[in-house]
């Protein structure tokens, strides 16, 4: 069971990326699935969670109206469309699968992609 993230890389602020998180080893389209990033010094937090259907159910608010969560079932990918981005964006970035308990929990999640960093100059 993987999840393989992608997409990250240097960018100025007011740029866009997209990440991608590909599962293989089983399907996670029945699952919860969310996006966290973890920046230097500081604490992994929750960005984004969406439902098996493709339902956001959490939106960190400092990405609100810039970061979007999207997946695709039948490719078992889950995107995170990053627009409008900042400096304080800058993070290791990682994907998560399948929580037990509160959806925006880091601990919750059973499984964890490798990170993808992302990093944004001014």
């Amino acid at each position: 069971v993987q999840l393989q993230a992608s997409g990250g890389g240097s960018v100025q602020a007011g740029g866009s990326l997209r990440l991608s998180c590909a599962g293989s080893g089983r399907t996670f389209s029945n699952r919860i699935m969310a996006w966290f990033r973890q920046a230097p010094g500081k604490e992994r937090e929750c960005v984004a969670v969406i439902t098996w259907s493709g339902d956001t159910i959490f939106s960190a608010n400092s990405v609100k109206g810039r970061f979007t969560i999207s997946r695709d079932n039948a490719l078992n990918i889950v995107y995170l469309q990053m627009n409008s981005l900042k400096p304080e964006d800058t993070a290791v970035y990682y994907c998560a699968a399948d929580p037990i308990g509160g959806y925006y929990h880091d601990g919750s999640y059973q499984y964890w992609g490798q990170g993808t960093l992302v990093t944004v100059s001014s």
